[in-house]
């Protein structure tokens, strides 16, 4: 069965108040809780012979979801870091091979940084993901609604953002933009160029 990762390493981290964190991880953890819940009901249901139920059916839809919801806050986590109070950099470090990627597919850092932000501007609940396609080798800032419904099947999530009103509204109310300005304040580039550069080709 699978158990919640601590995330407490990201209480402190400007823009985020301990509060809205905190809250934050109870929710990931809930999806952990559900994802063992469903899998164990599943298996359940399989070793009585019954995969052909309505209830199986309906289980089997609801576990993606959860895994989602569980997987996708890991990476939301897992691509964020706590500075502290010292400056931290909204883009990925020059030079480096995923700089130089997405400056050669949006025409410059800035411009994938706007779209990116735009894109987590867009009315509506859900994630933001950078998405490295390793069979043309584009990279695509993709809205995921919800958890299961706008992914791109065989691309690499590089960085993903959580626009869910539970990620910001305790801190900033209807202003999700100051929230998205944070959060890229806050992103761990180094975790998200050693996915890219660990992405097969």
């Amino acid at each position: 069965m699978y158990e919640a990762k601590n995330f407490d390493h990201l209480l402190g981290t400007p823009g985020f108040s301990d509060a809205l964190l905190k809250n934050h991880f109870t929710l990931y953890q809930g999806y952990v809780k559900n994802v063992n819940i469903v899998a164990q009901e599943l298996a359940d249901l399989a070793a009585a012979d019954k995969s052909a139920t309505p209830t199986y059916a309906e289980l089997k839809r609801r576990l993606g979801w959860e895994w989602n919801g569980m997987r996708l806050h890991e990476l939301y986590f897992g691509n964020m870091k706590n500075g502290g109070s010292a400056p931290t950099e909204s883009e990925p470090e020059s030079g480096s091979k995923l700089a130089e990627k997405i400056a050669a597919e949006f025409g410059s850092k800035e411009n994938w940084g706007k779209n990116f932000k735009a894109v987590g501007a867009m009315r509506g609940i859900g994630w933001v993901i950078l998405y490295f396609d390793p069979r043309d080798g584009h990279l695509w800032n993709v809205w995921v609604n919800e958890h299961d419904v706008g992914h791109l099947a065989g691309c690499i999530p590089l960085l993903v953002m959580d626009v869910f009103e539970h990620a910001y509204m305790l801190d900033y109310g209807l202003k999700k933009t100051d929230y998205i300005e944070s959060f890229s304040k806050a992103i761990d580039w180094a975790v998200v160029e050693s996915i890219y550069e660990r992405a097969p080709r």
